[in-house]
């Protein structure tokens, strides 16, 4: 049975109350407890559980993925929740969205008596809708209104990217200097919409990040007498504002790309997020997931360095024609070190069930092997859900369905770990505690892991224990 005991019992210190903001510290600092030289560590558990007066988040931590049961009582530091969490670098960070405002940000790590500890600093990170690493930092992406000074004569500003680099090491944040105009996302393309990007994964010095299309702002609709609307999409731009969440439009604003038949991927050399190089390819559409107004990443390395990028097709859920992508959810290459797409390419949609379904996320499972989140229906009908998984061999271009898992899985988990040729997941099942499953990548067969008694598995991960304390 789902776990009810109150999270009173649990034992472990409360998240801090809120500190400081993003460049100062506690006075009482603790030691470092950051790692150097490794020893063994342990597994580490980010769930919600159900006390008896409230919904608590708890961070439960344990010895294996393979087996076993994991009670939250008296195993657990309870904590505010994250609408992400990351592990990297032997820190995990819970990275909030809040829906649009600021959110509160902090770290933990396992100490060396093995239990999970907060460290001193919080942060007030901007909104975000997509996140990823380079080097020592983990930024945080969104796109948004630049500064008043370079609003056109209408008043309206131009959408600029906004960067939070948190540095996981010396526990600092800051954000990009958006007053120069340097970070405007306008005509990014050349076609006069702006962008969004999506993840931001790093082969060598260079990081690569989907360019995802978000039509014409007020700002671009405006330009030059409206010269990026395209000749008869004249009646695509609002004349009122309009819709929700993620959604949500303003008068004068044209939403959603003009060309959906595109995948652009921008390439940055270092992590200051300026002057990209552009790769584009025509054969599979924009490069991400998304759910609400979450992108998720879909350009992935793998182990040899290529980056493999990925199209959901999202477009294709696109309410005029003139905007719905006329390709199948699929996949192309841009070879390690290289900033062009190759000739790859790999049609995943012909080989799901149906011949007809897509994917929401993905994520590299080893080698060249990457586990996909798989819709179970068409994007096109009605409330499809993504509740099935399957394994994508890149080097073979085959798609292989995932067995062994329960048939009543309500959700997926957000975060995979991959270890000898498995590749790890979450999955919360009706009426059942979620647990752990373990997918041979070779086979695609899945086989039951550890449980956790709790209502659900947000993410999970592996810590190491300080050996320099």
């Amino acid at each position: 049975m789902i776990v009810k005991n109150s999270f009173l019992r649990m034992v472990g210190a409360a998240v801090l109350p809120f500190a400081a903001l993003c460049s100062c510290s506690d006075s009482d600092e603790p030691e470092k407890n950051e790692p150097g030289e490794q020893t063994e560590g342990k597994y580490v558990f980010a769930t919600t559980v159900q006390g008896s007066n409230a919904t608590s988040n708890v961070l439960v931590t344990g010895n294996s993925l393979d087996e076993g049961t994991l009670s939250p009582v008296n195993n657990g530091l309870v904590n505010e929740g994250a609408t992400q969490w990351v592990f990297y670098k032997n820190f995990l960070y819970a990275l909030t969205y809040n829906q649009g405002n600021a959110g509160t940000t902090r770290s933990y790590y396992l100490g060396a008596d093995g239990q999970m500890q907060a460290r001193n600093m919080e942060y007030r990170i901007s909104r975000f809708s997509s996140y990823g690493a380079y080097d020592d930092n983990i930024l945080t992406m969104s796109t948004g209104e630049g500064p008043a000074a370079f609003a056109d004569s209408h008043g309206y500003k131009p959408m600029t990217l906004l960067v939070t680099y948190l540095d996981v090491i010396n526990e600092t944040s800051r954000s990009n200097d958006t007053s120069t105009g340097l970070y405007s996302m306008e005509n990014f393309l050349g076609n006069g919409e702006y962008v969004t990007l999506s993840g931001a994964e790093q082969s060598g010095s260079k990081l690569y990040c989907g360019a995802v299309p978000m039509g014409l702002s007020q700002y671009g609709a405006a330009a030059d007498g409206g010269k990026w609307i395209r000749p008869g999409n004249e009646d695509l731009v609002h004349a009122e504002a309009g819709g929700s969440g993620g959604g949500s439009y303003k008068a004068g604003e044209l939403a959603g790309t003009q060309y959906p038949d595109e995948c652009w991927v921008a390439i940055y050399n270092g992590d200051n997020m300026l002057n990209p190089t552009l790769a584009k390819t025509d054969r599979i559409s924009t490069p991400c997931g998304r759910y609400r107004s979450q992108y998720y990443q879909t350009v992935w390395r793998a182990d040899n360095g290529d980056i493999y990028v990925f199209s959901a097709s999202y477009a294709k859920t696109m309410t005029d024609p003139r905007q719905q992508t006329t390709l199948p959810a699929g996949v192309c290459r841009i070879p390690a070190g290289s900033t062009q797409f190759d000739d790859y390419y790999c049609n995943i949609e012909a080989q799901s069930k149906g011949g007809n379904r897509s994917f929401m996320r993905c994520w590299p499972a080893g080698g060249e092997r990457f586990l996909m989140v798989m819709y179970d229906r068409a994007l096109t009908e009605k409330n499809p859900a993504a509740t099935e998984l399957a394994i994508f061999d890149a080097a073979t271009k085959k798609l292989t369905y995932v067995t062994g898992v329960p048939e009543n899985v309500s959700s997926v988990g957000k975060s995979v770990y991959t270890k000898d040729g498995n590749v790890y997941i979450a999955l919360n099942v009706d009426d059942q505690n979620p647990t752990i499953y373990s997918i041979n990548t070779a086979t695609a067969v899945a086989s039951k892991g550890v449980t956790i008694e709790s209502l659900s598995i947000t993410a999970f991960g592996y810590l190491n224990l300080p050996s320099n304390n």
